[in-house]
């Protein structure tokens, strides 16, 4: 059953209640003041509704709140600078709504915070330095907003179990703090789509890193070797930025990588054959770079492979007849290199699952694709 309407100001009265969850329904209006009494509460889920109005000042003054979820709702208005009385509070929710203004300083003073989360909103100005002393939080999320300004070098000194920072698509930019290293729980780094330049850095000890976002960004030099030491690495994305060195070879040690996008950058060299090495491999994104050399023949081993992009470089040599037999492949991109060579006749039964496939400016490809064959049944362009 889905809860409609709009919450009753009578629910004031019930001032024993400890926990309220009305998350998932299609509630809506604004959130009573009569609510402002239930002063025992701890835990309050109002998430995936379609309530609007200001986040009310009230809701810092329910001093026992230890989890407080407003996610996914129309709260427009800034974030009330009141929240920060709400000492005890763990989790702060507050992400897709249309909240504007500056995140308050004070929301540093929550000590015992473990999850903030105010993704997808219209947030400016710069995020507050007080919120990295939480030594307690585990979760950062500021996704998708409009902040700016810089981090501190500092960053990580007061956060030893930060596990996620999230500050992609914003106007963020400096260099990668010098801290990050301390970081050592951290399993998520998203840093895409800011303003963010100079090398990158600090990041040979976070060994515990599974996903690594830098792309959008303005990083220059290379991408530095120790980045093999992040053995837990499963998603690597460096695109689109000005990075001009060649893939260290360290990279093709990391036998849990599933993700590599290199794409948009300046890389050059060959690719080297250890890629052979990362069995696990789904998606390889480095097109639009100025790599060189054969293609090599241990990508044959990449059996999991689903998505593969090496359009825009400079490959050259005969067309590796080792990729036409990766099953799971869906799409294929050699666009714009110097390959040669004869098309596979029998491409329709090595690739039953080709959706996309892009060989645009191949000169020196020969052979005859039926693309409304029912031989080739998913292929669309």
């Amino acid at each position: 059953m889905v809860l409609t309407g709009k919450i009753p100001r009578d629910v004031g009265n019930l001032t024993f209640l400890i926990s309220v969850d009305l998350s998932g329904n299609n509630l809506h209006g604004n959130l009573p003041q009569e609510m402002a009494r239930l002063r025992r509460l701890k835990f309050l889920d109002l998430s995936f509704n379609n309530f609007r109005g200001e986040i009310p000042s009230w809701l810092g003054y329910l001093y026992q709140l230890q989890v407080l979820n407003l996610e996914n709702n129309s709260f427009t208005g800034s974030i009330p600078p009141s929240l920060s009385n709400a000492s005890r509070l763990e989790t702060l929710e507050i992400s897709a709504n249309l909240l504007q203004g500056n995140i308050p300083e004070g929301i540093g003073n929550l000590q015992n915070l473990n999850w903030l989360s105010i993704q997808d909103n219209q947030l400016t100005g710069s995020i507050p330095f007080t919120i990295f002393n939480i030594s307690t939080i585990e979760f950062i999320a500021f996704t998708n907003n409009r902040l700016s300004g810089k981090l501190p070098n500092d960053l990580c000194n007061r956060l030893p179990i930060l596990k996620e920072l999230h500050l992609s698509m914003n106007k963020l930019h400096g260099h990668m703090p010098i801290s990050l290293s301390n970081c050592s729980q951290l399993q998520i780094l998203s840093l895409s789509v800011n303003d963010f330049d100079g090398p990158i850095q600090e990041i040979g000890r976070l060994s515990n890193l599974q996903i690594l976002y830098l792309g959008s960004n303005h990083f220059t030099g290379i991408i530095p070797q120790e980045i093999g030491n992040l053995v837990n690495l499963v998603e690597l994305a460096v695109e689109v930025n000005q990075i001009t060195s060649s893939i260290p070879i360290s990279i093709f040690n990391i036998s849990s990588l599933q993700v590599v996008s290199l794409r948009g950058n300046n890389l050059k060299g060959s690719l080297p054959r250890e890629i052979g090495n990362l069995t696990k491999m789904q998606v390889l994104f480095i097109r639009e770079n100025r790599f060189t050399g054969e293609i090599p023949k241990e990508m044959r081993n990449l059996v999991e492979l689903e998505e593969l992009s090496l359009g825009f470089n400079s490959f050259s040599g005969s067309l590796p007849m080792e990729i036409f037999n990766i099953s799971r492949l869906r799409i294929i991109d050699l666009s714009a290199n110097n390959l040669s060579g004869t098309l596979p006749l029998n491409m329709g039964s090595t690739l039953p699952n080709i959706e996309e496939l892009y060989m645009s400016d191949l000169t020196n490809i020969v052979g005859t694709i039926l693309i409304l064959s029912p031989i080739v049944p998913n292929l669309l362009s």
